[in-house]
């Protein structure tokens, strides 16, 4: 991976002074407490709402623990509240010794936390935080960074487009998902004031259930026909989302005319954007992430803690959680080719078919 890049995405990280140990030198199994091996569970949300869960966090988290020659499990919940507690019961009791989720919701996510502490297993939330959660760390983005990008992607493509007094449409991501609130902070910090100032017109702010892509292109079809057909500009939250309203927008012939945003930077988003379907999207280097999570859990794991030299507020809590939050790329057409340099996703994965011819244009060889 070029380090160039990824330097600004590595910012949080860099900033915690590399995440110093504090505590005690004793041995690895010692650490770890009597008669127990350092072994790590992971639970991942699904695979449906989005590509990186499966394409990028699982192969870099099992790639680092495995440098670090520590044990590790790592499942999938797949959407499943009910799935998500019994493969945490599982684990707990296979006798992991530090536990990190995604939580699917903070209410599970909460039961999940404060059962695996009350059984002595160090706990870590994964990109999302848990609220009123008991985790010793959280790691992630600065979300509401991540929703200011695609605010001002969006305000980007409807100036580049010359449009004049737009109206914008909403499609948030889950209500239950707490990172959804903080993108949705981030892009009302851009683009609200022009609501309030009259300059844009907001004609739809709607929140999709599970961040179900289904879902979200049945609320973007109600959301043009509520519309009379006069959208100009679509905030999708991520790029399932923004893919959705794009099959939509097809369909009435209005793609490339409608600014759409995303986030992920996945495959199908590139290609939306090489193909002028998509506005941009926002690169979160989930090598970065995972790597500090990994660094955090295996420390854990050995009964050892170490200093992020950050911290959030839990809004339910009132508790600063130590936090490494890293920080994320607005991509548009003209910088797709720096994900691919990265290494994120390949030219393969992008390149095929129709989108070969675009990916040479736009510099991707």
């Amino acid at each position: 991976m070029r380090k160039g890049f990824l330097a600004a995405a590595a910012a949080g990280l860099l900033a915690t002074g590399g995440m110093a140990a504090c505590g005690d030198n004793s041995s690895d199994e010692e650490s770890a407490g009597p008669g127990k091996t350092p072994k790590i569970g992971v639970i991942l949300p699904d695979s449906k709402s989005s590509a990186r869960w499966e394409g990028a966090d699982r192969k870099f988290l099992e790639d680092a623990f495995k440098e670090a020659g520590v044990e590790a499990d790592i499942q999938n919940a797949q959407g499943d509240k009910t799935q998500f507690q019994t493969i945490a019961d599982q684990m707990i009791t296979q006798g992991v010794t530090a536990l990190m989720i995604v939580n699917l919701d903070s209410g599970t996510g909460k039961a999940v936390l404060d059962k695996a502490k009350s059984q002595g297993v160090a706990t870590i939330d994964y990109d999302r935080l848990t609220l009123g959660g008991s985790a010793e760390y959280y790691v992630s983005f600065d979300n509401e960074a991540v929703g200011k990008l695609q605010g001002e992607g969006l305000v980007r493509c409807l100036t580049d487009g010359g449009v004049q007094n737009p109206s914008i449409v909403y499609l948030n991501g889950a209500p239950t998902d707490n990172n959804a609130t903080l993108f949705k902070n981030g892009y009302d910090s851009v683009l609200k004031p022009k609501f309030d100032a009259g300059e844009y017109q907001q004609v739809a702010d709607d929140s999709v259930p599970d961040w179900d892509n289904a879902q979200a292109a049945t609320i973007f079809e109600q959301q043009l026909t509520k519309s009379g057909g006069k959208i100009d500009g679509v905030l999708a939250a991520n790029d399932g989302l923004g893919n959705a309203a794009i099959s939509v927008l097809k369909k009435n012939k209005l793609n490339g005319k409608v600014p759409v945003t995303g986030q992920d930077a996945t495959p199908q988003g590139l290609q939306n954007i090489l193909a002028g379907d998509q506005c941009m999207t926002v690169y979160k280097a989930i090598k970065q992430e995972a790597d500090a999570a990994a660094e955090l859990a295996i420390s854990l794991a050995k009964g050892e803690r170490k200093e992020t030299g950050q911290s959030v507020e839990d809004p339910e809590s009132g508790r600063d959680v130590p936090a490494v939050l890293l920080t994320p790329q607005a991509i548009y057409k003209e910088n797709v080719k720096d994900v691919i340099a990265d290494g994120f996703v390949t030219k393969d994965e992008v390149c095929t078919g129709e989108y070969a011819e675009l990916c040479a244009s736009a510099g991707i060889s």
